[in-house]
């Protein structure tokens, strides 16, 4: 679907539903509604410099989003039309970055790149908890929480992950094999494993806390790849998407056979395909493209 607010870097969709996909417009500094039965659009104003990264939506319809140039996150009503913003409390937390829901819906996580900080948002209090990065400029960027509960995040700026003790705040951090490596994204998967892709060299790599091993495989296009956005689905398969290559290319890896599959162009060309979401009753992955596209991938069609 072509975005109809010109050259708006339309990014991180998340699927409502079925056919109510929302999605920000970093460039532009909006919140977007697509309609995927009508094919309409409709847009949202933020704030003017709002600087809109990401979005989630709760159960309960409420848009949440990352106002990554104003220190906030903030809560969109469509019910109402109401937006409350939520300011970070330590001006140095300056750029909400990526935000997940706990699954009770209890809490929203989140990073904060620039500012190299972690956060919990109490989505009842409005409380925010602020966990500084152990390593400067380590740019906590890609976060997932794991089917123990605990939180995942790549440190983009470095070669770590990090690790969040939900209960006690405590921060750990993982250094992977290569100096070189900067994880962008990643994925946690059923079995506690967590896998990540390598934006600097090309690879896609999984991490067993249980073994405190890594493992890591080339990605077919070789080490220009840059993989930048990931998904994983219901039956275990992994996705991410080269964007080194133009256009991008869309692929899977099944971590039974370690082998890369599925090899699909994006249509737009893509120009970066930044984050992905997965819609589990409907088999798909969402994504949005630098080429001005929300873009939709079937990876499981007997949904």
């Amino acid at each position: 679907w072509e975005v109809p607010y010109e050259k708006s870097r339309p990014r991180d969709p998340y699927a409502e539903n079925e056919s109510s996909i929302w999605f920000v417009g970093q460039r532009s500094g909006y919140l977007a509604h697509l309609d995927v039965k009508k094919g309409s659009f409709s847009q949202v104003e933020l704030k003017s410099g709002s600087g809109p990264h990401n979005l989630i939506v709760s159960s309960d319809g409420i848009v949440w989003y990352a106002g990554n140039l104003q220190r906030l996150i903030g809560r969109y009503d469509p019910a109402t039309g109401n937006i409350e913003e939520i300011a970070m409390p330590d001006e140095a937390a300056r750029d909400p970055h990526t935000l997940i829901l706990d699954e009770s819906e209890e809490n929203i996580w989140f990073t904060v790149q620039g500012g190299n900080y972690m956060g919990r948002l109490n989505i009842e209090s409005r409380k925010v908890d602020l966990i500084k990065s152990r390593t400067s400029r380590s740019r906590p960027y890609g976060i997932k929480m794991a089917p123990d509960g605990s939180v995942w995040v790549v440190l983009f700026g470095t070669n770590k992950l990090a690790h969040i003790n939900p209960d006690t705040l405590e921060l750990s951090e993982i250094e992977l094999p290569r100096d070189a490596a900067r994880p962008r994204r990643l994925e946690v998967m059923s079995d506690g494993r967590v896998w990540y892709v390598d934006y600097a060299d090309g690879r896609l790599g999984v991490y067993d806390p249980a073994s405190r091993q890594f493992e890591e495989w080339q990605m077919p296009q070789g080490k220009g790849a840059k993989p930048y956005g990931m998904a994983s689905d219901s039956s275990g398969m992994l996705w991410m998407v080269a964007t080194g290559v133009q256009p991008n290319v869309f692929l899977g890896f099944n971590p039974q056979t370690e082998e890369f599959f599925g090899e699909t162009d994006v249509p737009s060309g893509g120009g970066s395909v930044r984050h992905m979401h997965y819609h589990e009753p409907s088999g798909a992955v969402w994504f949005g493209t630098d080429t001005n596209y929300i873009g939709r991938a079937i990876v499981e069609p007997d949904k």
